[in-house]
């Protein structure tokens, strides 16, 4: 049936139900109303003539009880009334109601009860085809019942209002659909026109950049879901014709759906399984409802594309102030929220199990014990315990997520979960099981001093493959295993044979993503330019950015004390440079974090008193955290990018930078501390201890010549865009898919979680 004929129908039914509902509430209730105005009228005319009926029957005269009864001939809606005897005979009727009253049917009921019980009845009746209303009184005196009188009312005036009503009920029901639909087609006709060509223009590939979904109220849950659907049309399109032009090109560029289809080979039916501490979607509260965002990662971007080719399941810390409510009774949903391809599993933690495991043992434990930044590690044995026991609680997690999987695919992100590897492996040795450290590994001597260093190697060779960023890691994690452990290491293949268990170690440096997403990354509009230098006070002639945690590695005060000695050397600086320091908070809840916080606010306003001038200020610190989306006018803006850490294992702002950077312009100034910096050779090298260096480094950064500056540039883009995100996921879970698992034993050997992890050397 088309459209408009079923709308119609559906207006038409819909609104003639409420309207005859409707009626027939309302005609009851007029008639309820008439008929209790009829009983009343009757009651006060019976009142008002039993005095006088009273004294006719006294005196017994035939003649004056006529009279009485001839009174009320005629009347409106009133059909007479009747004087009856105390033995029930009528004595006198109005002449007019004789004819009404079936002579067979005798005394009506309602004046036999009245004169048997002496009270008022009343009673509503069809006599003759008519409907008719009765009250009968009796009469008395001195105790002495004398007779009754009853009034007759005709009551068929009560019934109109139901047809009135009927008849208004069907007006009302034709004038409402014929209304509703010309506002249908007045008031959604054309911006359902607009839609239906807006969705044409996508479909065939010929929608403008200015092109938009209708922006009426009535349309954003549609909307909403309408351009959801013409994001992921753009992708897959665009997807393909990256794909096609690098096929045609012969570049081996890696994209999202080149990883997909990748995966789907090399996994061979194996589901994937990803452990991170941090969560790929995150629900919160905002007033009543609940909204969903992903946390800044770059795990999400390169994993995703796997775990979605796989219908995989990435299990994480719930960390949302509504995860519980979006998830169900095992902490299980589905995502991404707007399209959903694989499985999420919430953990939960305790607040001692938080404190603990993360910002106990994970942050003031390993994490410096790492970053060799010169701040003294913190090892508590209750920290340890809680460190182990989150480990078991994941591990029982995973272990359930997996169960019935056939030769699962773990994959372990960073310094969190150490121990997990061994507990999995010891469980499932059918699992192929990787880890990849995001941090630096220190030398042997340095890590010697955790009291449970050979507790955590021993957890991470249970993995088939440990991956770092750079070979430097590779190599002090291998000296300090065999330090440490009684085990053989095959130096020529970077292996590590402990309890006949074989373990490869190997590089993956980790990147951003290139291609489809660099769209995003265009020149800077008017509006984020006029912006951007509002927030500054003024447009300086150069601009320098720095992006990072604020974290005691990434060595901030270091950085501005550079800055302060580039206005030192070069005065020519002062009110033609300004430094921009994004810098989010992070762990604010550890008092070295909460101390370097300070101490970053304090050196950025002694710098600004120092040289201000008017509006301008040398240093911007904005200390709260940015989306992408907010730092990228910044990245476009800047004439020099400061990464200067004094420890990192990749760093990531440097390659985000390089990216931004589609304009050629910018100077990258890096530290040789960072594993970018075995990378992205054309940037500037920098000690960051070194305040001089650094300075100087600025300066040359500044004042180099419009072409050097492009062909750094241009190289170091040529660098990230060969070697982006989607060819490290490749590359990692490529290997860890080709890792050949030996023969599980006859009698593989099953440790209670509780064993794992208490040393095993």
């Amino acid at each position: 049936m088309h459209l408009s004929r079923r709308l119609m129908l559906s207006l038409f039914g819909g609104v003639a139900v409420v309207s005859l509902l409707f009626a027939l509430y309302q005609a009851a209730a007029e008639m309820h109303g008439m008929r209790a105005e009829v009983e009343r009228q009757a009651l006060v005319l019976a009142e008002s003539q039993e005095k006088v009926v009273e004294q006719a029957l006294q005196d017994g005269s035939p003649g004056e009880l006529q009279a009485l009864a001839s009174q009320f001939q005629n009347h409106e809606r009133m059909a007479g009334v009747a004087i009856y005897g105390a033995d029930s005979r009528p004595l006198a009727i109005t002449q007019s109601l004789a004819s009404h009253l079936d002579d067979a049917a005798g005394t009506p009921p309602a004046v036999a009860r009245a004169l048997r019980e002496g009270h008022v009845r009343g009673e509503f009746f069809h006599t003759r085809g008519a409907p008719m209303h009765i009250l009968a009184m009796p009469i008395s005196s001195d105790g002495r019942l004398l007779g009754a009188i009853a009034i007759f009312h005709n009551v068929a005036f009560v019934a109109a209002p139901v047809w009135r009503h009927a008849l208004t009920s069907v007006a009302q029901t034709l004038l409402i659909v014929g209304m509703t639909l010309l506002i249908i087609r007045w008031s959604l006709g054309k911006p359902l026109r607009h839609m239906a060509q807006w969705l044409h223009d996508l479909r065939t590939g010929d929608a403008s950049p200015s092109g938009q979904p209708p922006g009426e109220e009535i349309f954003r849950p549609l909307t909403s879901e309408v351009t959801r659907l013409a994001a992921s049309l753009n992708n897959a399109r665009a997807a393909a014709e990256e794909e096609a032009r690098l096929r045609d090109a012969g570049s081996s560029q890696w994209t999202a759906e080149r990883l997909r289809i990748s995966m789907q080979g090399k996994l061979n039916g194996s589901r994937l399984f990803a452990v991170s501490n941090r969560e790929p979607y995150e629900h919160s509260r905002q007033g009543n409802s609940i909204v969903w965002s992903v946390p800044p990662s770059g795990l999400v971007t390169a994993l995703e594309p796997v775990l979605r080719a796989s219908d995989g399941t990435w299990i994480a810390q719930g960390t949302g102030s509504a995860d519980k409510e979006t998830a169900d009774d095992f902490g299980r949903l589905r995502v991404p929220p707007d399209h959903p391809q694989y499985t999420l599993r919430r953990v939960w933690l305790s607040k001692e199990e938080e404190a603990g495991f993360y910002f106990g043992f994970a942050n003031e434990g390993i994490w410096p014990l790492c970053h060799i930044a010169h701040t003294r590690p913190l090892f508590r044995g209750e920290d340890w315990e809680q460190y182990r026991a989150v480990n078991q609680k994941f591990a029982a997690v995973l272990l359930d997520e997996m169960s019935g999987e056939s030769e699962p695919i773990v994959l372990v992100q960073d310094y969190h979960f150490a121990l997990l590897p061994r507990m999995i492996k010891e469980r499932r040795p059918d699992a192929r099981v990787a880890i990849f450290w995001h941090i630096p590994w220190p030398n042997p001597e340095a890590f010697g001093i955790c009291p449970w260093q050979r507790d955590l190697l021993d957890g991470m060779l249970g993995a088939d493959l440990i991956g770092f960023h750079i070979q430097a890691h590779c190599n002090n994690f291998l000296e300090t295993v065999d330090r440490a452990l009684e085990s053989r290491i095959d130096w020529e293949h970077f292996a590590v044979n402990r309890h006949n268990h074989l373990t490869t170690v190997r590089p993956f440096p980790i990147s951003v993503t290139f291609g489809n997403g660099e769209s995003a990354n265009g020149d800077a509009s008017a509006g984020e330019r006029a912006g951007l230098f509002r927030e500054l006070g003024g447009r300086p002639a150069f601009l320098g950015l720095g992006v990072d945690r604020v974290d005691y590695t990434k060595g901030i005060p270091e950085r501005m004390r550079g800055v302060e000695r580039l206005f030192e050397l070069y005065p020519a600086y002062i009110e033609n440079f300004t430094f921009i320091q994004i810098g989010a908070p992070s762990r604010t809840n550890i008092k070295r974090y909460q101390d370097l916080m300070t101490e970053v606010e304090e050196e950025a306003e002694r710098i600004n008193r120092r040289f201000r001038k008017g509006s301008w200020r040398p240093i911007v610190f904005m200390n709260r955290h940015h989306s992408h989306a907010e730092i990228q006018p910044y990245y476009r803006e800047a004439d020099v990018c400061l990464v200067t850490s004094l420890h990192d294992g990749m760093n990531l702002v440097a390659k985000e930078y390089v990216v931004a950077r589609n304009d050629g312009q910018g100077a990258l100034i890096l530290s040789r501390f960072t594993g970018a910096s075995h990378e992205l050779a054309d940037a500037l090298m920098v000690n960051p201890y070194d305040t001089d260096e650094l300075a100087q480094a600025i300066h040359t950064a500044l004042s180099m010549p419009a072409e050097e500056r492009k062909a750094r540039m241009l190289r170091m883009r040529a660098i990230v865009q060969e070697n982006n995100v989607y060819r490290w996921a490749g590359d990692l879970i490529g290997e860890l898919a080709a890792i050949r698992l030996g023969q599980p034993e006859t009698r593989a050997r099953r440790l209670p979680l509780e064993a794992v992890g208490r040393g095993a050397a």
